[in-house]
């Protein structure tokens, strides 16, 4: 499953895909990271303001890691289509 998120909200788009191919709810994702489930709602409505160690801890939950390159030739717009 990769996806190329470059916003809050692409990243709170492609987390929560992420949760529910696992078939876990916000509040077990909570309980996995050592969040509350509120936080898991901010971060996946792409709220601004999280903290990176909050996003490291719902990736680790969720057996996900995060990669660096350098940015595809694609559009924001072709993005949104992604998600």
């Amino acid at each position: 499953m990769d996806q190329i998120a470059r916003s809050p909200g692409q990243v709170g788009a492609a987390l929560q895909a992420a949760r529910k191919a696992k078939g876990i709810n916000q509040t077990t994702l909570a309980h996995l990271s050592g969040l509350r489930q509120e936080m898991v709602s901010k971060v996946e409505t792409g709220q601004t303001g999280v903290k990176l160690a909050t996003l490291f801890d719902l990736l680790a939950a969720l057996d996900l890691e995060l990669v660096i390159r350098p940015r595809s030739k694609s559009s924001a717009a072709d993005m949104d289509d992604i998600f």
